[in-house]
């Protein structure tokens, strides 16, 4: 399989963007700031995507760019010779896979609210009527396998296409009416009667809330956690987008975009949410029901059609943000395995998604008829467990040694090699002086984010 090229810049930024951009952003992001405060979060987690997300992005688009390869085959070109950094790839390569096991579930479970608000499925239920329709979603594997099926089909389809004619123009069009409906649910949030309230909270910082040391650290680390998860680190599906753009534009510049925007998305979420749950009501600390049992009872509470509309509009914009980084993470499983093996590009998506297929139906079953599983002294079913491997181990491990491969000169790619990669083009350049900071300060906050990572599964 020839290396192909993205068409345009934009193209790059909104693929790049739309793989970073995803349920953790739409889903997580609003609920994870309500459970901590907030503004006071908001500012703390905007602060952290700059001093770590930004560096460790512009590493794995460099990685990218200067091997030519995907991750499976891009530390073998960069390496010094006799070292084995690029085992690491293969490791990126599993982590694709287990991420995709869980994420085309969860993705499915979009794709069906959409389906059902729009039918009206959801009209007229109280809270615990739609807490019984998310129960029996779960209880139905027949439901969720065909949900699932069609997210995977649509990624085999999409991607089988090729980069430019499939995944590039799809992705934009996608992208563009995803940020669309966004600003428009987004306005139409501005005017309901608890607006006011809900951007208080949710923009203004208030420090008295973390008026204790332990309120403080709790908030830091979720606000870390949130910053280094947001731009799906670490396994290597930035590096893939890299691979396929010229030399054009230096990566910082490029970073700051696709951060730019997978966080004007992550922040409208919040502009979305906040103000619903304060004109009706609603617990701001809601947690992950927050989107499939909260937010259908405030399109309840709204004025019918008025109601069903804006929830179906909303879980269309849910859809294609869960859509965008199953596309991505599938373009880069496809890419390996035409590096690896040569296959062509038909054969290389319908053969890896016939594997995804299968590999999904254990999360699916973990909710109806494979009993919940005891993990390290801890019980959870497949989902949670399969999350916990990528989020909590196999990002931040991966991270941590694309930082320490661009920064070690004596065993990895070093500091100037990287540098150098890194700012060709025009645009914002890496600069000297970032040096020290990348090469001891960034390891060690990509390492607390492991250490808190492991400490919260046993909690």
């Amino acid at each position: 399989m020839q290396r192909e090229r993205l068409s345009s810049r934009l193209g790059f930024i909104l693929l790049s963007a739309g793989c970073a951009i995803g349920i953790g952003n739409v889903w997580k992001f609003p609920w994870v700031a309500g459970n901590n405060g907030g503004g006071a979060f908001v500012l703390i987690y905007l602060l952290f995507l700059v001093i770590m997300g930004l560096p460790v992005l512009t590493m794995e688009f460099a990685l990218g760019r200067a091997s030519q390869k995907s991750p499976v085959d891009l530390y073998k070109p960069l390496e010094p010779k006799g070292t084995k950094w690029h085992l690491h790839g293969y490791l990126c390569f599993a982590g694709a896979y287990i991420l995709m096991m869980f994420y085309t579930t969860v993705s499915g479970w979009m794709v069906n609210y959409f389906v059902s608000t729009a039918a009206g499925r959801f009209d007229g239920l109280d809270k615990v009527g739609i807490q019984t329709e998310f129960d029996s979603l779960l209880a139905d594997p027949v439901t969720m396998i065909f949900y699932t099926g069609i997210v995977i089909v649509i990624a085999v389809v999409v991607c089988s296409l090729g980069l430019n004619n499939g995944l590039e123009r799809i992705t934009k069009y996608m992208m563009l009416a995803l940020l669309a409906i966004m600003v428009g649910l987004a306005i139409n949030s501005f005017f309901m009667e608890g607006s006011s309230e809900g951007l208080k909270f949710y923009l203004v910082p208030d420090f008295e809330k973390l008026n204790t040391l332990e309120k403080l650290i709790g908030v830091v680390s979720a606000a870390m956690q949130q910053a280094f998860f947001t731009l799906s680190l670490g396994l290597g599906s930035m590096a893939i987008f890299g691979s396929y753009i010229g030399k054009e534009r230096a990566l910082l510049g490029e970073s700051i975009n696709v951060a730019t925007l997978d966080t004007f998305v992550a922040v409208t979420s919040g502009l979305i949410i906040f103000p619903a749950c304060f004109t009706y009501n609603i617990d701001v600390n809601a947690g992950p029901d927050l989107i499939f049992v909260t937010l259908p009872n405030v399109f309840n509470s709204m004025p019918a059609p008025y109601g069903r509309i804006i929830g179906t509009f909303f879980f269309v914009f849910m859809s294609f943000a869960a859509l965008s980084t199953v596309l991505a993470v599938f373009q880069m499983i496809i890419a390996c395995l035409g590096d690896k093996l040569s296959w062509s590009k038909k054969k290389a998506c319908i053969i890896a998604g016939a594997v995804l297929f299968v590999l999904s139906l254990p999360c699916i079953l973990g909710f109806n008829l494979i009993p919940n599983i005891n993990f390290f002294d801890k019980t959870a079913d497949i989902l949670d467990i399969e999350d916990f491997i990528v989020s909590n181990l196999l990002l931040p491990i991966g991270s941590l040694i694309f930082v320490i491969f661009c920064t070690n000169k004596r065993y990895g790619w070093g500091f100037k090699n990287f540098k150098d990669a890194a700012n060709e083009g025009k645009g914002m350049k890496v600069r000297n002086w970032m040096r020290c900071y990348m090469t001891y300060v960034l390891p060690l906050m990509v390492l607390t984010i492991l250490v808190l990572g492991v400490i919260s599964w046993f909690k």
